[in-house]
C-alpha cells in the first residue's frame, strides 16, 4: 500500500480496532451483511438467519423478481412453504422482505444467472425492465443506460468511468466491471437514488450482492466452460473456483473465488500495416488494391476482439461475536483484448464482422480493489456500518488515429503512406468512506443516518505518431510523434443523508429522506506538438484550474399493503451526478493562432452537476398462492442542467458541458408464472419514451458543422420497447436427479446514435434473439448443453461517428465510422461440480 495517504491507510488496521470496540453490546443480526445468503445448490439465492416463524407458498425460482413492510435486522429469512425460500434485499439500507420492499427494485438470483449464463455486467439488460447496457466488447466496461437518461452519442469504444448508474459490490461504490463469480443475486433499483446512494444515482443503481464466508462449513464449487462462436476460428473456455475456508469456528472465515475467461472473438483486422511508414494504407483507388498488393501491404489478423480475463476476489471475515465482524476484501482483475468488437459499416467493401482499420486496438484493463465493511451491533438501538475502500485501475489501449487527423484536414493527407496511431495510458484511483447508522429498535419509527465522501483522481496521456511523416516532410523526429497531451483530475465529494419511515398503521408507511453533497474540482494538463519542437524534448503548455458546487436532494415515499397480496406505492425521489473537469489540457493564454491547438478555453474546462426529479407509481402482487407474481410501475423522470456531448473549439476534442432538459416517462412491467410445480413462465416489458424539452444549441458536432437538439428529440442509446420472455420446465427423475429445459426470447428495440439522429446520426434496427439450454441435474454435479443467439441474428449495438464521414479527402478513403455488432451465435457445454 505504499503511496496511500494517512486516512486511507486506516484500513489496513482497521481490524486491531475491532478487538477494541465497546464492551455491553447485546445481539441484533447484521442487517447489510445478511441480507443475502445461498441456502444449497440449485436453489435461490436468498437470505436466511435462522429458524423460520412464517411461511408462505414459493416464488416461480429463476426469474426476475420486483417488488416491497420493513423488517427488523433481527428477524429471520422467511422460509417459504412447498421448497422454496423468500428473498431478502437491502436496497434500503436495512434488510427486508422484496415483496414488501417499498421501491421499485428488481432482484436477479443465483439460478437464473446460471441458466442463463450471466456472467458481467452486459449480459445483464436482457432480464431486467428499462435497462440497456451497450455492448462494445472486452475492451471496455458498457455505458450503462436506465429508463433512458443518456444524452451522449454512442461510441464502439464503449466507456471505463461513471455514467448515470451507480454500480456498488455489496457497499462498496466502483467503476469496474467485475466478473460475476459467486455473486448471490443482483439487485436494480429502478429510478433516482439520490438519497442513501448519491454518487452517480442519477437514473438508479447496480448492486453486486457477495456471496459471504461460512465461519463453519467447508465447501468448493467447480465450473467448467467450453464453447464455439459463428465467425471465429478458435474455440473458447471458461474455468472458475469458489473455495470457503474456516480458519477459527464461530471467529475467522476466508472465501476465494478464481475465474479465467478465454473469449477467442470474431472480428478479424484484415488489413493492419505490415510497415507503418513503408507499407500503404490503401493500395488502390478508393479499394485495398489487388490481392498481390493487399498482400505486400497488410497483416491478416483474425478474431482480435478475443476476452482474455483472469479474475479473483477474496474474503477475509473476522467476527469477534455476533455483534462485532468485519470483511475484508481484495478483488483483482485484468482483461486483455486485441481489437474492438466493431465493423467499418462496409467501407471499401468489408464484411459484417471485419475491422478495417490499419492498426491493431489492444486494450489492457488492470483493475484492484481492496475494502473494509465493519459491523458493530450497538444494543437493540441500531447497528453501526463503517466500509471505506481503496480502488486502483489502468487502462493501456492503442487505437487508429488516422481519420481523426485526415478529418481535421491538417494536410497530413498529402503524404501517400500516411498513417497514425494513438497510445492512451488512463489511471484512476478512488478512495471513499461510510458511516451510518441503522435503526434496529422496536416502534413505529425506523431511520438511517449516514455520512460518505468520495476522493477520485485520474491521470490521462495520450501520445499520437505518425510513422513516416517528418522525414517525408524535412522535420528532425525520429520517433515520429505528433501529438502530446497530459491530464490531471481531482474531485472529492462529502455528503450527509438521511431516511426516516414511520409505520402510520398497519400495511401502511411513509418514508422521507435527504441528502446533502458538496464537492470540489481540480484540473492540471498541457498539451505539445513535437513536430514543431526541437528532438527528443517535449514541452507542454501547462495550464490548470478549479470548481466546486453544493446542493441538496430529497424523498418521499407512501406505501399501502391493501391486503396480503396487493401492495401500492407512490415515490417522489430525486438524484444527483456531480460534476468536474474534462480530460482535456487547458489552453495556455493568449492563444497563438499560427499554431496547431488542442486544448479546452476557460469556460470548456468543467462542467456542472446535473439532477433527476422523478414520480412514480407502482403496485405488485400475487394470486393464486403466488402461483402469479406481477408488479407495474410508471413514472415520470425530469432531468435538468443535462451533460451532453461537446467538443473543444480547438482540436475538436471531446469534453461534457451542461445546458440541455429532457424528460422520460415510461413505465415498467414484470410478471411470474408458475404454471405447473414444473412449469414456469416469466415476462418483462418496458416502455421508455426519454427526449429534449429544451432547446439546445451545438448540442451534436461533426466536420461539417453544429446541430442543435430540439424539444421532442429522442435521447440516443437505449430502447423505447424491450422485452424478454423466459421458460422453464423441470422433469424430476429418482435419487435427486432432474432434466431442466430453458428457453429465454429477448427483444430490444431500435436506438437512436445521436439525439434525435441530428448531425446524421443513425437509428440501430430492433432484434430479436434466443437462448436455450439443456440441464442435467445431480445432487453434486450438473451439465448444461446451450445455445446462446440461436438465429445468428447479426445486429448494431452502437455508433461510433456519423455517415458524414463516409467520404474521401484528397483521394484518401476515411475509415471513421463503425459499428459495435452483437456477438453471433454461441453454443458450448458447461459443467458444475459442488464438493
Amino acid at each position: 500500500m505504499k503511496g496511500l495517504s494517512t486516512k486511507k491507510t486506516w484500513l489496513l488496521c482497521a481490524t486491531m480496532f475491532i478487538s477494541c470496540a465497546p464492551m455491553g453490546l447485546v445481539v441484533s443480526a447484521s442487517a447489510a451483511d445478511t441480507a443475502t445468503k445461498s441456502t444449497k445448490a440449485g436453489q435461490s439465492a436468498t437470505g436466511k438467519a435462522g429458524a423460520t416463524t412464517a411461511s408462505a407458498p414459493p416464488k416461480p425460482s429463476g426469474t426476475t423478481q420486483q417488488s416491497t413492510t420493513t423488517v427488523s435486522a433481527a428477524e429471520p429469512t422467511a422460509k417459504a412453504s412447498g421448497g422454496g425460500e423468500q428473498l431478502f434485499v437491502t436496497a434500503s439500507r436495512r434488510r427486508t422482505k422484496l415483496e414488501d420492499s417499498a421501491i421499485n427494485i428488481s432482484v436477479v438470483d443465483k439460478k437464473l444467472m446460471q441458466k442463463e449464463r450471466i456472467n458481467d455486467i452486459r449480459d445483464l439488460s436482457s432480464f431486467v425492465p428499462g435497462l440497456t447496457i451497450t455492448d462494445t466488447g472486452p475492451g471496455s466496461s458498457g455505458n450503462i443506460i436506465m429508463r433512458g437518461l443518456s444524452s451522449a452519442s454512442t461510441s464502439t469504444f464503449g466507456t471505463n468511468t461513471n455514467n448515470s448508474v451507480g454500480v456498488y459490490l455489496g457497499e462498496v461504490p466502483l467503476y469496474a466491471d467485475f466478473k460475476m463469480i459467486d455473486i448471490d443475486q443482483l439487485e436494480v433499483l429502478q429510478g433516482p437514488q439520490g438519497t442513501l446512494y448519491g454518487l452517480g444515482t442519477l437514473a438508479g443503481a447496480v448492486r453486486y450482492m457477495p456471496h459471504r464466508p461460512d465461519l463453519n462449513k467447508w465447501s468448493a464449487d467447480m465450473t467448467s466452460k467450453v464453447f464455439g462462436e459463428s465467425h471465429s476460428d478458435s474455440p473458447g473456455g471458461e474455468v472458475t473456483g469458489t473455495f470457503n475456508i474456516p480458519i477459527i469456528k464461530d471467529h475467522v472465515a476466508f472465501r476465494t473465488v478464481l475465474g479465467y475467461y478465454n473469449d477467442p472473438g470474431f472480428m478479424d483486422y484484415n488489413y493492419t500495416l505490415k510497415n507503418p511508414g513503408v507499407s500503404s494504407p490503401q493500395a488502390g483507388t478508393g479499394t485495398f488494391g489487388t490481392p498481390g498488393q493487399q498482400a505486400e501491404n497488410y497483416n491478416r489478423r483474425r478474431d482480435l476482439n478475443y476476452d482474455h480475463t483472469f479474475t479473483t476476489r477474496n474474503q477475509l471475515l473476522v467476527q469477534v461475536n455476533p455483534n462485532i465482524k468485519a470483511y475484508l476484501t481484495y478483488m483483482h482483475q485484468e482483461t486483455k483484448t486485441g481489437g474492438r468488437q466493431a465493423n467499418g459499416a462496409g467501407v471499401m467493401g468489408t464484411s459484417e464482422y471485419e475491422s478495417p482499420w490499419r492498426y491493431a486496438e489492444p486494450s489492457d484493463r488492470t483493475t484492484d480493489l481492496f475494502s473494509g465493511e465493519f459491523f458493530f451491533n450497538l444494543f437493540h438501538f441500531a447497528q453501526l456500518v463503517h466500509t471505506a475502500a481503496y480502488t486502483h485501475q489502468t487502462v493501456d489501449y492503442t487505437e487508429d488515429n488516422t481519420d481523426l487527423l485526415i478529418d481535421l484536414d491538417y494536410g497530413y493527407q498529402e503524404y501517400p503512406k500516411f498513417s497514425s496511431y494513438a497510445k492512451n495510458h488512463y489511471k484512476y484511483t478512488q478512495f471513499n468512506e461510510e458511516l451510518r447508522l441503522v435503526s434496529t429498535h422496536k416502534g413505529p419509527v425506523s431511520w438511517v443516518l449516514g455520512g460518505f465522501y468520495n476522493d477520485l483522481k485520474s491521470d490521462y496521456d495520450r501520445h499520437e505518431y505518425t510513422p513516416g511523416y517528418a522525414q517525408w516532410a524535412g522535420i528532425d523526429r525520429p520517433d515520429n510523434l505528433e501529438y502530446a497531451s497530459i491530464v490531471h483530475n481531482k474531485t472529492q465529494e462529502r455528503a450527509v443523508y438521511g431516511e426516516l419511515t414511520y409505520h402510520i398503521i398497519k400495511g401502511l408507511q411513509i418514508t422521507g429522506g435527504f441528502r446533502y453533497f458538496d464537492y470540489d474540482a481540480l484540473v492540471t494538463g498541457g498539451t505539445a506538438l513535437p513536430l514543431f519542437q526541437t528532438y527528443p524534448g517535449v514541452n507542454y503548455s501547462m495550464n490548470h484550474g478549479t470548481t466546486g458546487a453544493n446542493g441538496t436532494i430529497w424523498k418521499a415515499n407512501v406505501s399501502y399493503r391493501f391486503n396480503p397480496n396487493i401492495m401500492a406505492y407512490f415515490t417522489y425521489s430525486t438524484g444527483y451526478r456531480v460534476g468536474g473537469a474534462n480530460r482535456v489540457a487547458p489552453c495556455q493564454m493568449p492563444m497563438n493562432p499560427n499554431t496547431q491547438h488542442a486544448c479546452a478555453l476557460p469556460n470548456e474546462m468543467f462542467y456542472e452537476p446535473d439532477k433527476t426529479r422523478n414520480v412514480e407509481l407502482g403496485v405488485r402482487g400475487n394470486f393464486f398462492h403466488r402461483r402469479l407474481v406481477f408488479t407495474l410501475a410508471g413514472y415520470n423522470i425530469d432531468w435538468t442542467n443535462v451533460q451532453i456531448p461537446g467538443q473543444t473549439k480547438y482540436g475538436n476534442v471531446g469534453i461534457t458541458k451542461n445546458g440541455a432538459a429532457a424528460v422520460s416517462r415510461g413505465f415498467d412491467a414484470s410478471v411470474n408464472v408458475r404454471v405447473t410445480p414444473n412449469f414456469t413462465v416469466s415476462a418483462t416489458y418496458a416502455y421508455t419514451d426519454a427526449h429534449l424539452t429544451k432547446y439546445s444549441p451545438d448540442l451534436v458536432s461533426n466536420v461539417l458543422g453544429s446541430y442543435p437538439g430540439r424539444p421532442g428529440d429522442r435521447l440516443p442509446g437505449s430502447t423505447k420497447n424491450s422485452g424478454s420472455i423466459i421458460a422453464n420446465y423441470t422433469i424430476p427423475l429418482d435419487n435427486g436427479r432432474s432434466l431442466q429445459l430453458n428457453w429465454a426470447t429477448t427483444y430490444v428495440g431500435s436506438i437512436y446514435s445521436r439525439v434525435g439522429l441530428e448531425g446524421y446520426g443513425y437509428r440501430m434496427p430492433s432484434y430479436v434473439t434466443h437462448r436455450a439450454a439443456l440441464t442435467y441435474n445431480t445432487k453434486q454435479w450438473s451439465l448444461d448443453l446451450f445455445v446462446n443467439n440461436l438465429t445468428n441474428q447479426y445486429a448494431v449495438t452502437a455508433v461510433s461517428n456519423d455517415s458524414s464521414s463516409i467520404r474521401s479527402r484528397d483521394g484518401v478513403t476515411e475509415r471513421y465510422y463503425a459499428y459495435s455488432v452483437l456477438t453471433p451465435r454461441t453454443f458450448g457445454l458447461e459443467g458444475r461440480v459442488h464438493f
